[in-house]
């Protein structure tokens, strides 16, 4: 299994409502894309304070990286990686991705 994981650093102005549509968008993927299995999202809730301001973010769970290569690919993917951008401080600065094989 990949989990997919991505940090946010959403623009101050982004409203609560519209994260979680970029959350539900997310989530909606799963009917589209063979072997996407899960997905959490929300807000980071570690005391450490070392989020280095990456404060919300998701983690998509895939049965293989095939399935993930598929998602990252998928056209349905691309429209909501391109809102996730718009939505984020720095475009794709203000995005981390970090991918674990579980």
């Amino acid at each position: 299994m990949i989990q997919h994981c991505v940090f946010l650093r959403f623009k101050a102005s982004v409203p609560e409502i519209e994260k979680q549509a970029i959350y539900q968008a997310i989530t909606d993927l799963k009917q589209v894309v063979p072997g996407m299995v899960d997905v959490k999202a929300g807000p980071n809730v570690s005391p450490e304070g070392l989020n280095g301001g990456f404060v919300d973010g998701f983690i998509v769970t895939f049965d293989d990286s095939k399935s993930r290569d598929a998602y990252l690919k998928h056209p349905d993917h691309i429209v909501v990686g391109e809102r996730i951008a718009a939505a984020t401080d720095g475009g794709l600065s203000g995005i981390l991705v970090f991918d674990l094989q579980v």
